[in-house]
């Protein structure tokens, strides 16, 4: 499975060599230098990002690494069974991600987001304390629907939220800095679950950020359908820009 997973990643040889880069691209490149520069010049942009990104990150993760865990230590499903519910959720979450995406073109991205959010609080009784397996199901299905549906507006609001000569560094830098901060939260449900329950530390976390996404989100920027552009027209040497 590993090997078999890593086969997708071939596919960036042919995007190396055949696919170009955009105009936005060309009319905002430059060097590292620049881009250590960037950051302290934008430094609460950049912050905000990081706690952003920090926020959604422990919401995704909290929800998802100890759910099979959940299954077959706490509700007793076969290995089988586990694999099955599992599925479930990540349907529940490719739908969430193209729902809310679309949802968040129209009615803003913090709006998108709040919403999914709040909408995820809803569901975390039934997706932890279910009695049945239709509705652990339904509950897994709607959790993740939520989640990703939030994690479907990201990749959009921190790109415009991006200054603009600094947005191939900016939004990644700041994702991997908010995966780094929130790379202890399995060891953290597991520690909970073996004080309280699997399902209580899922629950506990799942409130708390969820919650904590909506109201970051809330005090939060948005720069909705902000252009990518300096100028209207392709890029060109000399052409003085001015962004709108």
């Amino acid at each position: 499975m590993f090997f078999i997973g890593g086969l997708p990643a071939l596919l960036s040889l042919f995007i190396r060599a055949r696919v170009k880069e955009s105009e936005a691209w060309h009319e905002h490149r430059v060097d590292w230098h620049t881009y250590r520069t960037g950051i302290w010049q934008h430094w609460p942009r950049f912050l905000y990002l990081v706690l952003m990104m920090t926020m959604m990150t422990f919401m995704s993760h909290g929800t998802q690494d100890m759910y099979p865990t959940f299954l077959q230590h706490e509700r007793q499903y076969s290995a089988s069974d586990t694999a099955t519910l599992t599925m479930i959720t990540n349907v529940g979450a490719i739908l969430g991600g193209l729902a809310f995406g679309w949802y968040s073109d129209r009615a803003g991205r913090r709006r998108a987001m709040i919403t999914s959010s709040l909408f995820g609080i809803l569901v975390v009784p039934l997706w932890v304390m279910a009695p049945g397996t239709a509705l652990i199901a339904v509950g897994g299905f709607l959790i993740q629907f939520f989640v990703q549906g939030c994690w479907g507006v990201i990749p959009a609001h921190i790109n415009e939220l991006a200054p603009p000569r600094y947005r191939g560094f900016f939004p990644g830098f700041a994702y991997q800095l908010g995966a780094a901060l929130t790379a202890g939260i399995p060891a953290l449900e597991a520690i909970l679950g073996e004080h309280f329950s699997y399902g209580a530390a899922m629950a506990g976390v799942a409130l708390t950020v969820m919650l904590g996404v909506a109201i970051v989100t809330f005090f939060g920027p948005e720069a909705h359908r902000v252009s990518f552009r300096k100028v209207d027209g392709p890029a060109a040497a000399g052409n003085p820009a001015s962004y709108r």
